[in-house]
């Protein structure tokens, strides 16, 4: 892996909120959500089917975002920006639940409270086409592409 990927792969680990774009008829829009990823950097969330950026998907499954792990006014930037198409998943998705618990350092739910738990809720997935990093440290402000075949 390299150097480019380590970093995005920190990034996706050590941050829990994503600022997803949408657009709908309205317009674009930003929702800040709660997310988890797996290993081919695919990511999820969920969201109530009735917000704003959950119709959006519906319409039009193009959506973008950023994640970024600096806090700190003086700190180097760090964080990802990407582009790629989400969808709604139908289902309890137990493992997702489970995996977005853990990031949230809860311990494993049973599985007889999936539906108490997703309480109306759906997860979405979005699949990067495009990842792009920003490292000040690194590379000063030149953004790097991220090989997404990894």
């Amino acid at each position: 892996m390299n150097n480019i990927n380590t970093r995005v792969s920190e990034i996706l680990t050590k941050t829990h909120l994503m600022s997803l774009a949408t657009q709908d008829d309205a317009g674009v829009w930003v929702a800040d959500v709660i997310f988890i990823y797996d290993e081919g950097w695919n990511i999820y969330w969920l969201s109530a089917p009735e917000t704003r950026h959950s119709q959006a998907i519906l319409k039009n499954n193009q959506v973008a975002g950023t994640i970024t792990l600096s806090t700190k006014k003086g700190e180097p930037n760090l964080g990802i920006q990407f582009e790629g198409k989400a969808e709604r998943l139908e289902g309890i998705q137990f493992n997702l639940i489970v995996k977005h618990w853990a990031k949230r350092g809860h311990p494993a739910p049973e599985i007889s409270q999936a539906l108490k738990l997703l309480d109306g809720d759906y997860w979405y997935k979005l699949v990067p086409t495009k990842i792009e990093l920003i490292d000040e440290s690194n590379f000063g402000f030149d953004r790097q592409s991220s090989d997404l075949n990894k």
